[in-house]
Formats: structure tokens, C-alpha cells, sequence
């Protein structure tokens, strides 16, 4: 496995120049992109330049590897038989568990639920207020007429839609947070948003398509002041940098494989033990029962209590190679690389004619997600034109519109950096933006 030593990810020089911090071990760039086989393909005639990490990563052999030997020499059901292929399995399967624990600081393997996506996760917790509230469970996910969720404006849609949808199940008020024009979390009114009504405040650790990452404090505080959970959606923040659910202080947190080396169809919610405990199930069926009578069941403890039927076993065994990967790593390094290709992006996209940055423009409190729009040009066209030169980028709404919306924009051009991403690619990705201005003048 690829670990970190003290080559460098490429020369800073102009338009823009990255900071050198000698306390955190640089990333050999050249060895991690090494264990990328996808890295070994042309696009288009040009090599792969790879600017859509935010939607999803690629996988090292580190990952594909282990999947493979796992489907060839332990492919069985978990928990459901005593013969070797089965335990091995089961054994596999939970280790993963553990390893996901240990990575983000979970008090152990039982506050960690396997779901197939963050969105799931999500949806899993705003169904346990629903259950709860149908069937008189545990007041702390009791809601109605009254009661307020909080969410912020620079969601993605998949922590908007669920609270959408159970504010309509139980009469419950939706509210959010706004954005500065900054791109920041504007926390001017979160005494009166956070108030003694509201029951859960859920929102996103680092913006998929601002690049911002928010504070936690101020808001978790205030939460504890008034009774109310608090979720944070950690789908760009846990493949990017350090994250520690203790540290954070929040009760639920959801991030997703896929995203940070692993496969896709896997997902994590982490929850504080006690309050997993007194969540109803989300989906029933197998697996997740203690008895089942005709008159009735009753259900098996966290987490299995919220993994109905097959799980996704490789996956999840994807998903602890990944783990193993970023940590023989470091993400203490990651996050100061991405730092420093954040610090010579910013002002080298302020060198191409016409193109304005939607979001923070400095590489302070953000990631090295950036999105951007160019003057008369259609998102699409921009996508489409680098896509002929090998890089790829997204375009749209990145599943946020509401924060499109906020910043009066249809859609935006999407550049997401990862731990494979180089100096280099900002200047390729400046030539072909130069490229696209040339075509449509």
C-alpha cells in the first residue's frame, strides 16, 4: 500500500502557488496514481484527467484486489450458516464493521449501520421518527404539529427530500439556515432557527458543490440547549479529511463508500449507541428479528436491527480495504494536499476571462471541490468540451439546486480534487477552460 513520504505533488508556480507545511508528510502523488488502473487509459486520445472525485472516486487495486479474492475463496451469506465459507464471510463482514468504527472514532462496531448509500442513512433516520411517532416510541423522535426540522439551503437533495417528506408525514415544520454571498453557513439566526421545537437540526459537514466546510460547534451547542439531535451529512467530508464522531459531538453522521476509494452500493450511519437502541427498524425482514411470531416480532439489537435481509457483504469488504488504503495514507496528508491544490486552483481559475467561482474563494474553511460558471457559456458545453480533451468534470445542479438557486444560476462546471490529483491537472484544466473561451468567443 501506498503510504506518505516527503516527495511533492508537483511545483507550485503561477497563476497561483500552494503553501508548504512541513509538520504533515507530503502524498507521492506519482506511487498513489500508480495504484489506479484507470489511470492507465486515454480519453478521447488524451490521458485521463480525473476532476469528478466529488461524485465518485476511482479504486486502487488495493480495493478491486481484495473484492475479487473475496468473491473467489469466501463467497457466502453472513450470519445465516456454520459451515467455513459462511464464517469466513461473517468474519469479513464485521471486520469491516470494526474498521469503519475505528476510522471515524465510533465508541465500537455496534454504533455503525450498513446502509447502501448516504442517502439511505439518512432516509433511515428520518424514517425512525416517522415509526416512532406512529408507533409511540421514544419522545426524542416523537413529531408533530409544532415541531420543527432544521436544515440549511446548501444540502444536497438527499438530506432535503426525507425531512421533506416526513414533515408532511407528521405535520412537522421544516426551516433552514441561509448563505452568505460568501458561500458560508450564515449562523446570524441560530438561536431563533435552533429553538425549543425543534427535534433534530441535519445538516451537510462539507458542501458538494460549494466546497465549504461548516462549523459545528456553535451549532451543536445550541442543539444540546434545546433538547434537539443533531446529523451531519458526511459524504465529502470522510474521504477528505479527519473525522471524529466523538470530537464532533453530533448524534448521527452518514457517508457513503464510493466516494473515498471504495465501491459503490455501500454506505455508513454512524449513531450514538443508546439512541440506536431506541430507534424502531427502518425495513424488516431478515436478519434483523430476535422472534417472529404470527401475533407479532421483536427485533435483534443495533446494528443488525437495521440491516434487513443479504446485506451488501463485498461491498462492505470493498469498503475496509478502502478504509485500510486512506489510512496507510494518512488523511491528515490528504487533507493538506488537497489544501494546497485548493490554494493554486482558486487563483488560477480567477486568471480565465469571464469565469466566476460559486462558493468561497479562498482555500480557508473549504475543500478542493470548486465550482464555477463561465460567461455565456452552458455548463454542458463546458463539460462537453474538456470532456474531448480527457478531463472530466460534472455539470448541473450537482443535486443541490437550491443552492444553485440561491446564487441565481441554472446549473454550475464542477472540478472535485482527491489524493490522486496533481498541480498538473489545474493547468490542464486552466488550458481547457482557455479552450472553451476560444470556441464560443
Amino acid at each position: 500500500m501506498t503510504t506518505t513520504t516527503t516527495s511533492t505533488s508537483g511545483a507550485p508556480h503561477t497563476p497561483g502557488t500552494a503553501p508548504e507545511h512541513a509538520d504533515v508528510p507530503r502524498l507521492d502523488v506519482a506511487a498513489i496514481r500508480a495504484d489506479f488502473p484507470i489511470f492507465n487509459r486515454t480519453i478521447n486520445g488524451h490521458p485521463l484527467i480525473y476532476l469528478d472525485s466529488g461524485n465518485t472516486s476511482q479504486k486502487p487495486r488495493q480495493v478491486l484486489e481484495v473484492m475479487r479474492e473475496h468473491y473467489e475463496r469466501h463467497n457466502a451469506n453472513v450470519a445465516r450458516a456454520v459451515h467455513t465459507l459462511g464464517t469466513e464471510a461473517t468474519e469479513a463482514y464485521e471486520n469491516a464493521r470494526a474498521k469503519v468504527a475505528s476510522f471515524i472514532g465510533a465508541a465500537g462496531p455496534a454504533e455503525v449501520v450498513f446502509t447502501k448509500n448516504s442517502s439511505e442513512a439518512i432516509n433511515l433516520v428520518a424514517y425512525a421518527f416517522s415509526n416512532a411517532t406512529a408507533l409511540g416510541g421514544d419522545p426524542r423522535f416523537r413529531l408533530g404539529p409544532g415541531d420543527e426540522v432544521v436544515i440549511t439551503e446548501m444540502e444536497h437533495h438527499s438530506n432535503i427530500v426525507p425531512w421533506q417528506l416526513l414533515c408532511q408525514r407528521t405535520g412537522a415544520t421544516l426551516r433552514w439556515f441561509s448563505i452568505t454571498d460568501e458561500g458560508r453557513l450564515d449562523l446570524s439566526q441560530l438561536e431563533e432557527l435552533i429553538n425549543e421545537r425543534t427535534k433534530i437540526v441535519s445538516y451537510v459537514l462539507m458542501s458538494n458543490i460549494l466546497g465549504t466546510i461548516n462549523p459545528t460547534e456553535a451549532v451543536v451547542k445550541r442543539a444540546r440547549q434545546v433538547g434537539a439531535l443533531v446529523m451531519l451529512d458526511a459524504s465529502q467530508a470522510v474521504p477528505h479529511l479527519p473525522v471524529n464522531v466523538a470530537e464532533l459531538g453530533v448524534d448521527f453522521l452518514a457517508f457513503t463508500g464510493h466516494k473515498m476509494c471504495g465501491p459503490t452500493g455501500i454506505g455508513v450511519l454512524w449513531g450514538r449507541q443508546e439512541l440506536l437502541e431506541v430507534m424502531p427498524p427502518f425495513l424488516g425482514g431478515g436478519e434483523m428479528i430476535e422472534v417472529v411470531a404470527m401475533e407479532g416480532s421483536t427485533f435483534a439489537p443495533p446494528p443488525h436491527r437495521f440491516e434487513a435481509g443479504t446485506p451488501p457483504i463485498v461491498q462492505a469488504v470493498g469498503l475496509g480495504a478502502a478504509v485500510d488504503y486512506l489510512s496507510g495514507i494518512g488523511m491528515e496528508a490528504i487533507r493538506q494536499h488537497e489544501k494546497e491544490i485548493a490554494a493554486y486552483a482558486l487563483p488560477a481559475l480567477e486568471t480565465v476571462k469571464g469565469l466566476r467561482v460559486i462558493g468561497p474563494r479562498t482555500p480557508v474553511g473549504r475543500g478542493a471541490t470548486i465550482s464555477f460558471v463561465l460567461d455565456g457559456v452552458h455548463p454542458h458545453d463546458v463539460g462537453q468540451v474538456l470532456d474531448s480533451l480527457g478531463i472530466a468534470v460534472r455539470v448541473g445542479h450537482h443535486c443541490a439546486r437550491p443552492t444553485c438557486v440561491r446564487f441565481g444560476v441554472p446549473a454550475t462546471t464542477r472540478a472535485s480534487f482527491y489524493l490522486y490529483n496533481t498541480i498538473e491537472d489545474v493547468d490542464a484544466l486552466i488550458r481547457g477552460l482557455d479552450h472553451v473561451k476560444r470556441l464560443f468567443g
